[in-house]
């Protein structure tokens, strides 16, 4: 029996956006997918608050998400819709990022107000259970205001589930910990020394796990680095390219958002806020290195997401400031990014998860 292409797989797409001023309480959208057309229609909605960030677990089997109150967990149904199971508070700050370890034992939440990474003990049944580590980055900027104090932006573990780093947008640095996966403890192993002022914002790693991508804000670039495990089983990273995601240097106003690759990992996807623009590279397999394809604009203000559709003929932009989602035809031979159908009106958008239906 052939293998069932993008086009003719099933998708649902989870979608999360503030609820603060908006008079709207669905902080959680989701979405039928229509890969062939590249389109999308809304088919559920969850009540929750300021859905900053959202992530799948490893399995695929259930959802996480930020909140006023701390963070919930969802299981995704046969159907993809939802079913929340459990809510935890992080004892912090409301959290921006989420991730897992790659056997969804722990989820792990950035904090960019209070400077904090949080880990989080998942119980079999994919809910939440107690904290078992909370680290507060420490030290002082190069510049006043948000350079001046950490902000953790990003925190994701290396594909060998050994090593979580963790992006400090206000230090301009990864810290790099070593996870115990009976107890859930971090333990200092390395920092990646970002270049200063850059502030490293969202991580990526390719999907064989042996290259680091790093957009980072203010310095408007994507930073590969070649990641292994030393003879001594400590992480090691190397910088062996660094690519400009804007044309102009010294723009101002404009800051690299977030990262994301397609399904394939083929293709990695950057956006840029203030610019309003939407960037696709061509990832090596083999090298790491990117190659870009193509920089256009979005038709919408401050994409806080952008992402391909699983088939890499469509994107999706999520403009948080426009309150829209756009829609975008692909040709990645020619360069081309063309408006697909109309927007679809969401308030605040900030972060799209596709998931796939395999009842």
């Amino acid at each position: 029996m052939a293998e069932k292409t993008a086009k003719d797989k099933r998708y649902v797409a989870y979608v999360s956006s503030y609820t603060n001023g908006t008079g709207d309480k669905y902080g959680i959208r989701i979405y039928d997918v229509d890969v062939a057309k590249g389109r999308m229609t809304e088919k559920d909605k969850v009540v929750i608050t300021n859905s900053s960030y959202i992530t799948q677990s490893k399995k695929k089997t259930h959802l996480y998400s930020i909140t006023d109150f701390g963070v919930e967990s969802y299981r995704i149904e046969k159907d993809g819709s939802l079913t929340m199971l459990n809510e935890e508070s992080i004892n912090g700050m409301r959290g921006c990022y989420l991730s897992t370890d790659y056997e969804d034992k722990f989820l792990f939440c950035g904090g960019y107000h209070d400077g904090k990474v949080t880990v989080l003990r998942l119980n079999d049944d994919g809910s939440i259970g107690p904290i078992t580590d909370e680290i507060y980055q420490k030290g002082l900027g190069a510049a006043a205001g948000r350079n001046h104090m950490p902000h953790v932006q990003c925190s994701r573990m290396t594909k060998d589930n050994k090593f979580l780093c963790v992006a400090d947008l206000g230090m301009d640095r990864i810290n790099v910990y070593r996870l115990d996966h009976e107890t859930g403890k971090l333990e200092n192993a390395d920092v990646i020394h970002c270049d200063q002022n850059s502030s490293p914002r969202h991580l990526r790693f390719s999907a064989d796990g042996e290259f680091l991508y790093v957009v980072t804000e203010q310095k408007n670039s994507i930073d590969v680095y070649h990641y292994k495990v030393d003879a001594n089983d400590m992480p090691d990273f190397e910088r062996i390219q660094s690519v400009s995601t804007i044309d102009e240097p010294d723009i101002q106003g404009v800051a690299s958002s977030a990262l994301s690759f397609s399904e394939d990992y083929s293709y990695l996807v950057s956006s840029n806020m203030g610019e309003n623009y939407v960037d696709v590279y061509k990832a090596d397999k083999k090298t790491g290195k990117l190659k870009k394809m193509l920089g256009l604009p979005i038709s919408g203000e401050y994409p806080k997401d952008a992402c391909l559709f699983p088939d890499n003929k469509h994107l999706v932009s999520l403009n948080h400031e426009s309150n829209t989602m756009t829609f975008f035809t692909v040709n990645m031979n020619q360069g081309t990014l063309v408006m697909n159908g109309p927007e679809i009106k969401v308030d605040q958008p900030n972060c799209i998860v596709f998931h796939e239906i395999t009842e």
